[in-house]
């Protein structure tokens, strides 16, 4: 297969070098695994562009060394459309989203992708994503690196945020039989060897979460299950039992084909949650910051046209 790239000019926060173009279908031969670790090939894989966000609601900038005990993360939505393209919202700082931007292009063969926030600053860094059987890091604006193969026996796959008391971002896969495993994050895309939380996890339709959403300093999920039942899972911060029994949070949520959490989408320093209804209309639920009613009522921040989307994270 050719590889072509296509180098665009760039300048301000948004873009740090220039956008790479390839085809996703080409990750296997864009990365080459050498023992347990991956060099990326002459060939650069599929990349990721940066969005500039607000600062955050303690006023820290993207660029700050690191994040004020609590703060929760700040992050654009970004968007996989059915043409392979990728598309970067952030948030306005009011409680929307702003105009989509152009971040990536050939995607067509990445089945899941998730934002991961290497050096604990509180702003993703870049995302983890697969393709065929393999797992791959893409930072921000440059080229990505081969994390493993065996990747295809995962249907979910999510980064809820640090969930094993380190600092970088940790990731969640569950399997066919509905197991979910907990890989930790060594802070450069790599991970860690797996850990079993347990069995059942295939009632789940949804799995997400990006911060704390209970305000105990301690990041947690929320799943949806297939009827329609939201369920809150609070985070210990114990990577050998990283979530306490789960509590439910309520009933309805069938209406939303899509419950994704990337962070604090009206910078108010408490995660939240946006969910795509069927008709395609995008919901902001604030966070609260806590576990007896961790969201406020829906507000609409996108009229409709999401349902475009094969994948947001």
């Amino acid at each position: 297969m050719t590889l072509e790239t296509y180098v665009a000019k760039s300048s301000g926060l948004n873009t740090r070098r220039a956008l790479a173009r390839v085809s996703a279908a080409a990750l296997t031969a864009a990365l080459v695994a050498t023992g347990s670790n991956a060099v990326a090939a002459d060939a650069p894989g599929p990349s990721l562009k940066s969005v500039e966000v607000p600062a955050k609601a303690s006023g820290i900038s993207k660029f700050a060394a690191s994040a004020e005990p609590g703060d929760a993360p700040v992050n654009p939505l970004y968007g996989v459309d059915g043409n392979g393209d990728v598309w970067g919202y952030p948030p306005t700082g009011m409680g929307g989203l702003g105009s989509r931007i152009p971040v990536g292009q050939d995607w067509y063969d990445i089945r899941q992708a998730t934002q991961a926030d290497q050096d604990a600053d509180g702003f993703a860094d870049g995302a983890w994503i697969t393709a065929g059987n393999q797992l791959a890091y893409l930072p921000l604006d440059s080229e990505g690196i081969l994390v493993g193969n065996g990747w295809n026996i995962y249907n979910r796959v999510t980064s809820a945020g640090n969930l094993g008391g380190a600092g970088a971002d940790d990731l969640l896969a569950r399997d066919g039989s509905g197991v979910l495993w907990l890989y930790l994050g060594y802070g450069n895309g790599k991970l860690t060897q797996r850990y079993k939380v347990g069995g059942g996890w295939n009632t789940y339709t949804h799995i997400t979460g990006k911060g704390d959403l209970t305000g105990d300093g301690k990041d947690d999920i929320v799943a949806k299950d297939g009827s329609g039942v939201l369920w809150l899972y609070k985070g210990t911060g114990n990577y050998k039992a990283p979530f306490q029994s789960r509590t439910r949070v309520g009933g309805g949520w069938n209406t939303y084909n899509n419950v994704i959490s990337v962070g604090d989408i009206d910078i108010d320093g408490v995660t939240d949650l946006v969910a795509r209804d069927k008709n395609g209309a995008l919901w902001l639920y604030k966070g609260t910051g806590s576990a007896s009613a961790p969201f406020k009522s829906r507000v609409k921040i996108g009229s409709g046209g999401w349902n475009t989307y094969r994948l947001l994270f």
